[in-house]
């Protein structure tokens, strides 16, 4: 008996990529023209090895899309993004403003600014890893129970 059933819920994988790479791309290639407050040599250097290591999990993320739901390395994967989004929302709610970008001075007074903002998408994707992974325990154990 084979289990080969894809869950829509992998779309997670793709929302990961699409709010990383960005920061990923151009932090590579450009890192002092992103849009950062007070960057010397230092941060740039971060800076690279940070929009680096986004790249490498954004690939991951690519390749890891398209496989079966109940593969341990693709939950894994789901498990360390999850932690990874949690963290960084979690520092970018408690940033002092490092984006000199506003929504306006309606937004402003409401405190929703460009880091609380990229801080409450990053909540949004570790939360639906989580979801991705409570969808798809049930491929997991039929695929353990069809292996047995």
């Amino acid at each position: 008996m084979s289990v080969s059933v894809r869950s829509p819920l992998s779309v997670i994988f793709l929302l990961h990529i699409a709010l990383e790479i960005p920061v990923a791309i151009q932090g590579v290639w450009s890192p002092d023209s992103l849009p950062f407050l007070q960057l010397n040599n230092t941060t740039l250097v971060v800076l690279k090895l940070y929009a680096s290591l986004v790249l490498a999990s954004c690939i991951t993320a690519l390749l890891c899309f398209a496989l079966p739901e109940f593969l341990p390395g693709k939950r894994a994967l789901a498990m360390g993004l999850s932690v990874y989004h949690a963290i960084a929302s979690t520092i970018l709610f408690q940033a002092p403003r490092f984006i000199p970008h506003t929504f306006g001075p309606l937004l402003e007074q409401y405190k929703v600014t460009p880091e609380i903002v990229w801080g409450a998408l990053h909540g949004l994707v570790g939360l639906g890893m989580v979801v991705w992974w409570q969808g798809t325990v049930h491929l997991a154990a039929m695929a353990r129970a069809a292996g047995q």
